[in-house]
Order: structure tokens, then C-alpha cells, then sequence
């Protein structure tokens, strides 16, 4: 697939993942917080096309230069937005955006994931770092080991000769996005993507993304929240995306999802790993759509 096409779908990801409405916890078209907007987030989808493509041009398997991509990106959004609107989504796209841009059929992307993944870099984990810190996310790499906040963090990777896949693997406990990204992503390969592939040839662009985040969520505890609440509280709001489920059929279904976002908002529950693991999601069903 062409370099320019598989950007065009990640920006088209992007776009569709942030208007998804009423998406339970955070930005979406009818809910704005006081640090970010839906227009950043449309904003941010719409810059991160260049670096994308660039990443899917001439990919050296061996030297795919991962690290550098996501830092690209980061760093263009940030030129527009300051506020961390999109390094998880950008962190989840790139490696498949590469993938994609390797494989001669959609099958092949899964694997073709790892096979780049495993061949990052030191120079990816510090450009990563560098993102990290650009968008100021906290959590990844926030740990005594190789801390992303510490000013040597860098020259300990390069001492012990740490690769982006290295570093997101001691994430991976605590970091779903790094547990994805160091595995063939199961997450979105095997829940999301398969519910959202389903949906959009039989409810709304809407319903699908909603349906996609609340199948997730129901899933997967979100790190997010763990890290800010604790795993109990991650699971309690998964659980209750469980019980939101079981009435989907109903005629208030909408309504009852309306208020299971004022509850997750009043309360500051910002399940935003979802919202990355939905756009990545639905980035992987368009390119399945755009391989046949």
C-alpha cells in the first residue's frame, strides 16, 4: 500500500476516534475540558500525516527508525497544540503504519508489527523519550528503572544499550500501550478492530466508534486510570462498561451512555488509553478495507 494512503487513513482515524459521541470519559464533540478541546484533537490528527508517510517511505526493515517518526509527530503536534492530545495514538499508528507499508496483504501486517518493533533501536528509545517529555505524558518509563523524568535517562539507555522495544517492555506491567506495542497488539487485533471492522458496515460511523470503545473498555482496564486511581478503580469502571453493554439494545441506550460520561467526567475518570487502542482500531479496519 502506497505511503501517502495508509497516512491518509491514520489522519482519517484520528478524526473518526475524537468525534465518536458520547465517548464515556473523554473529548469528544459535545464535551470539551478546561485543558483541551475536540478541535485539538481534529487538529492533532490532521498534522501527524506527514510524519506517517515519511515513516512508510522506503521503510529499512532492519532500521525501521521508529523512534524518530514518533518524536516527528509529537513534536509537529505540538508546533499546534499544547496539550498531550495524541502521543498514544501516534506511539500505536506508527509501527503499524510501517507494517502495513511492508506487507503485501493484510494478514501479514500482524507480524510484520513485530518484526519492526523487534528491530528498534537506542537511538528510537531516546527519541521516544523525547517525545515522552514533549508531551509531557507521564506513566511510561515513570518508574526507578530508566525513569523518563531523570535528566540522565538517555545516557542510561545508551550505557546499557536499551531499545525502544527494550524500555516499552518494562512498561508493559503497568502500561497497556507498551503491552501492545511489545506483543502483536491483541488488544486491537483481536477486540477492537474485529467489532469495528463488523459495525461500520451495519450501524452509524458514530455507533461503530462507540460501540468499538465501550467493547474495549469492558475488556481491558484502563492504564490511564489505573495509574491515576489504581487498579481496583480501572476494573470497577470496566465492569460498569460491562453492565452499560447489556443494554445496548435498548431505546435509551444513548441516553444511559450520556450518563455514564457525566459520571466518568464529574469524577475525573479519563479512560484515554481506550480512546488510543479505538483509534488504532479503526486504523487497522480501514487499511483491512483499503488491502482488498
Amino acid at each position: 500500500m502506497k505511503a501517502s494512503e495508509i497516512a491518509k487513513i491514520a489522519q482519517i482515524a484520528s478524526a473518526l476516534e475524537v468525534s465518536g459521541y458520547p465517548k464515556p470519559g473523554n473529548v469528544h464533540r459535545t464535551r470539551d475540558y478546561d485543558d483541551m478541546v475536540f478541535e485539538d484533537f481534529v487538529i492533532s490528527g490532521i498534522v501527524i500525516g506527514d510524519s506517517i508517510r515519511e515513516a512508510c517511505t522506503d521503510v529499512d526493515v532492519e532500521n525501521p527508525q521508529l523512534g524518530k517518526y514518533i518524536l516527528q509527530a509529537v513534536a509537529e503536534t505540538d508546533k499546534w497544540i499544547k496539550n498531550n492530545t495524541n502521543l498514544g495514538i501516534v506511539m500505536m499508528t506508527t509501527p503499524i503504519a510501517v507494517a502495513a507499508a511492508i506487507s503485501d496483504s493484510f494478514d501479514e501486517i500482524r507480524e510484520n508489527i513485530k518484526l519492526v518493533m523487534g528491530n528498534t533501536s537506542v537511538d528510537d528509545a531516546c527519541d521516544l523519550y523525547d517525545a515522552i517529555n514533549i508531551a509531557d505524558a507521564g506513566g511510561m518509563g515513570d518508574q526507578d528503572e530508566y525513569d523518563v523524568a531523570s535528566d540522565n535517562a538517555k545516557n542510561e539507555l545508551r550505557q546499557n544499550n536499551q531499545t525502544m522495544y527494550d524500555v516499552l517492555k518494562i512498561s508493559a506491567p503497568w502500561d497497556m500501550l507498551a503491552r501492545e506495542m511489545t506483543s502483536d497488539m491483541p488488544a486491537v487485533f483481536e477486540i477492537g478492530y474485529p467489532i469495528y471492522h463488523k459495525l461500520k458496515e451495519e450501524k452509524t460511523q458514530n455507533e461503530a466508534c462507540l460501540l468499538t470503545f465501550l467493547t474495549i473498555l469492558s475488556h481491558v482496564p484502563d492504564t490511564l486510570i489505573s495509574r491515576k486511581y489504581g487498579d481496583e478503580e480501572a476494573l470497577k469502571i470496566s465492569l460498569m462498561t460491562r453492565d452499560l453493554l447489556k443494554m445496548k439494545d435498548s431505546d435509551d441506550f444513548m441516553e444511559l451512555v450520556g450518563q455514564f460520561d457525566d459520571y466518568l467526567f464529574s469524577n475525573k475518570y479519563n479512560p484515554g488509553t481506550t480512546a488510543d487502542l479505538t483509534a488504532a482500531s479503526i486504523f487497522v479496519s480501514y487499511l483491512k478495507s483499503n488491502f482488498e
